[in-house]
């Protein structure tokens, strides 16, 4: 099956990778999760987001006036990679395409998700609650 999916998908998109993330890595991206109330994983810096979708992610909290922490992960495969596999994010087993999964969003120390997570969540103002829920005030009513 996995050799099916793999003919239909554009060689350059799909990385493999066996998932083993060393216990100091896994620890290293706990501590950079619990040492903010915000964290992102993104493609860039906010100042100068590399995609989209992580531009998304900064307007949006931009917008409520939250200052969060960020993670290049273009400068770092080994986090970028490691990311995806901390948080689980469900993808094609084994899989990982790069578009697929950056941003992440962690607040409060817990997986938030991404880009479509975030807009759904700004959308309907549950993102309000959340950033609540993690001591901070959003400017938006």
């Amino acid at each position: 099956m996995l050799s099916n999916i793999l003919r239909r998908v554009t060689p350059s998109l799909v990385s493999l990778r066996f998932f083993a993330m060393s216990a100091e890595q896994k620890a290293d991206i706990e501590t950079k999760i619990k040492d903010d109330k915000v964290v992102v994983f993104m493609k860039g810096v906010p100042d100068s987001p590399k995609c989209g979708f992580s531009n998304a992610v900064v307007r949006i909290f931009e917008i409520h006036g939250i200052d969060f922490t960020a993670h290049d992960v273009l400068e770092d495969d080994d986090l970028r990679e490691n990311i995806k596999e901390f948080s689980d994010w469900p993808t094609i087993p084994q899989v990982r395409c790069d578009w697929s999964t950056i941003p992440q969003v962690y607040i409060g120390g817990e997986f938030i998700g991404g880009c479509d997570i975030m807009i759904q969540m700004h959308q309907n103002g549950d993102l309000i609650d959340v950033l609540k829920d993690a001591g901070l005030r959003s400017l938006v009513k």
